[in-house]
């Protein structure tokens, strides 16, 4: 079934994203953790891009067990700045030869080190290529207070509408803290014409640090609750990590009681997360 079909279901659709073993690190453990991740019957994974950036063969590699092994649908995460026009027909071709139709279209971190190849400036541009190129399922990031290199919110949004109309049939959010964010977030998305289904991003907070460089790299804003847990747990790593759990249940709870039409779980590749925030919620799905 095409993912967009299953947002017609009247359900919230429940996700989890995962990353690729570092360079080097055995693919054993991921896939012992996507056999845990797939009896809890997630309606698709993500699997975002691995050492090599754009769409490699780790990505290619673990989007495939997921579909084929584990009989669950898969989101490939696919970069292109700096990727040329035949690159990405190969590494379309490698997931459609793999079952893999399903592609959330990126233009990825820029690197002053590696020269831009411009053949796409936008994700905007990816997305038209993919749509083009035809039997692929296209999903976009949309990021509820602003991309942090955009000049405001305001031009993301039009940024964001510029990608939905070229193509973009589903929007995952990046990870957000205050629900409320996300609420205004979808008036304006709705108010300017988007009316493509939008999976809230959810982010549970495990610990200090690795908040603190997620706060860095996105620059989402912390609620004063959640700076009090991390304060209060921060030398108490297991209290953390359940804490951070509640928050993150607290949350979902609330989106889904509001009507989100998506939840994507930032699951850090933990079955022990993604299971004790699904248990929680999975008769409210």
């Amino acid at each position: 079934m095409n993912i967009s079909q299953l947002f017609k279901k009247g359900k919230t659709v429940f996700s989890f994203e995962v990353f690729p073993p570092k360079k080097g690190q055995s693919h054993e453990n991921i896939y012992g953790v996507l056999e845990k991740f797939a009896v809890m019957n997630p309606d698709y994974i993500s699997v975002t891009c691995g050492a090599g950036g754009a769409g490699g063969d780790d990505t290619l590699e673990i989007a495939s067990f997921i579909r084929n092994t584990c009989k669950v649908n898969a989101v490939a995460h696919l970069t292109c700045v700096n990727s040329s026009k035949e690159d990405v027909k190969r590494i379309l071709n490698a997931l459609g030869e793999h079952n893999v139709t399903d592609v959330l279209a990126l233009r990825g971190d820029i690197n002053p080190d590696i020269p831009r190849c411009n053949d796409f400036l936008y994700a905007s541009d990816l997305t038209a290529f993919i749509k083009e190129t035809g039997g692929f399922g296209v999903f976009g990031a949309c990021y509820p207070e602003g991309h942090n290199q955009a000049e405001s919110l305001n031009a993301d949004l039009k940024n964001l509408k510029r990608k939905v109309d070229a193509g973009a049939e589903i929007l995952i959010s990046q990870l957000f803290f205050d629900n409320e964010i996300f609420y205004s977030f979808m008036e304006k998305v709705r108010l300017i014409g988007i009316e493509v289904p939008v999976c809230a991003g959810i982010m549970p907070v495990t610990s200090k640090k690795q908040i603190e460089r997620m706060v860095t790299m996105c620059g989402a804003s912390m609620p004063s609750k959640l700076t009090k847990i991390i304060a209060r747990y921060e030398d108490n790593p297991e209290a953390l990590r359940d804490a951070g759990i509640a928050y993150a249940t607290e949350q979902i709870v609330e989106l889904i009681s509001n009507g989100v039409e998506g939840i994507h779980l930032y699951s850090m590749n933990s079955p022990y997360v993604a299971e004790k925030i699904y248990s929680s919620v999975e008769k409210l799905l």
